[in-house]
């Protein structure tokens, strides 16, 4: 099992665009995913779910993956905020 605390960074937090490229991102790699906040834990690889959590600039989410490719998925979703905010890049980084 393999897990990062990410921070939302962006103005607008993890809003639905963004929520599509972290949930498509997730879905690329086999190992279960889940993300954590505010005592809810949800599956990463569902967009109703990452879009239930209602993050914003500020908030702290905990990503988990568990399988077979769980550090590079892990890796990847925390990578998404190291790129300079696009429409098509999450608003999250590593703290």
């Amino acid at each position: 099992m393999t897990c990062k605390e990410i921070m939302i960074t962006h103005e607008i937090g993890l809003t639905a665009k963004a929520a599509a490229v972290f949930v498509a991102t997730a879905n690329e790699y086999a190992s279960q995913i889940s993300v954590e906040f505010k005592n809810f834990k949800i599956n990463g690889k569902s967009i109703m779910g990452v879009l239930s959590l209602g993050a914003k600039k500020g908030d702290t989410i905990f990503v988990t993956a568990n399988g077979l490719d769980e550090a590079e998925a892990v890796e990847a979703l925390a990578k998404l905020g190291d790129e300079p905010y696009k429409e098509s890049a999450p608003p999250i980084s590593i703290r």
